[in-house]
């Protein structure tokens, strides 16, 4: 079969023109030294008796260094009397009394000092971990909600993560599944 081919003559031809554009480099490269800064922070000087106010912007410089050294101070307490306590508090060894009533006295009061001191340990891994949200910039909002917990909230208990709100419906939800 031959070949049918569109006759060309009602188009016209377009021939394209290749533009090169020639851009002339200086001879010499200059590299100038890129100069990064970094925001020091100067460490915030505030007195003793200082309490963080409403009216100051929440979670300033000032509030986190409050907190930060708040926590830090009452971190150390509780290491210094839970090293009292277990080296040379009243953990001594009273159970080879004679009498039973003293050995059951001895264990009950050993019982309860190991207990306060579990609560003490855990205490002080929530305080590492309110150090650690004044670190990243999170302390003082809440980790559900992202709300401000509130300074009055946080001067009372300092290791607060939850805003009100959310506490409640945590313990709302706790005793819901403490009841089944």
């Amino acid at each position: 079969m031959p070949k049918i081919s569109k006759s060309s003559k009602n188009k016209p031809a377009v021939k394209a023109k290749k533009i090169v554009n020639t851009v002339q480099k200086p001879a010499k490269v200059i590299k100038k030294p890129i100069t990064i800064e970094k925001k020091i922070k100067a460490p915030i000087k505030i007195s003793k008796n200082y309490i963080p106010k409403d009216t100051e912007k929440y979670m300033c410089d000032k509030h986190l260094s409050f907190f930060k050294i708040k926590l830090t101070e009452w971190k150390k307490e509780l290491v210094k009397a839970n090293n009292e306590a277990l080296y040379h508090g009243t953990m001594d060894d009273n159970s080879v009394s004679a009498d039973i009533v003293d050995q059951a006295s001895s264990y009950t009061d050993k019982t309860v000092e190991m207990k306060a001191i579990n609560r003490q340990i855990k205490l002080i891994s929530k305080i590492d971990q309110a150090l650690l949200r004044i670190k990243d910039g999170t302390f003082g909002f809440c980790a559900e909600t992202a709300e401000p917990i509130g300074i009055k909230r946080l001067m009372a208990r300092a290791v607060a993560h939850l805003c009100i709100a959310a506490q409640e419906k945590h313990e709302k939800d706790e005793k819901v599944y403490a009841d089944d």
